[in-house]
């Protein structure tokens, strides 16, 4: 079970790392310029399910995780899998500019 964890947040971190870099390829820095770039919304999008997917996958095998906030997580990536029609950028956004970096630092702080 410890593997399987260990591979889940390991998931969360590459992910992250991914979306950092398809920013940064990007040159995005901005609401817009991520607004407008819809092959780095793409790829991010799909990390952000990932990374759903992954917090689902350690809820269920450590009730006692260390990750905040999880259920909000699962919820969002639900419905960026289930109802990707209705994803707003402006929801997106502060995620990727303030979320994520955050559950970057929870997870590689947390006790092993």
């Amino acid at each position: 079970m410890m593997d399987r964890l260990e591979g889940f947040y390991a998931d969360i971190l590459h992910a992250i790392d991914l979306i950092e870099g398809f920013l940064d390829q990007g040159k995005i820095t901005t609401f817009d310029g991520y607004s407008k770039h819809i092959l780095v919304k793409s790829a991010v999008e799909r990390q952000l399910g990932i990374i759903g997917e992954a917090v689902n996958q350690v809820r269920k095998l450590d009730p006692r995780h260390p990750i905040p906030e999880a259920d909000r997580i699962v919820q969002f990536r639900n419905r960026l899998i289930h109802s990707y029609d209705s994803i707003d950028d402006t929801f997106v956004w502060p995620i990727l500019t303030k979320h994520l970096p955050e559950l970057k630092a929870v997870i590689q702080g947390r006790a092993k």
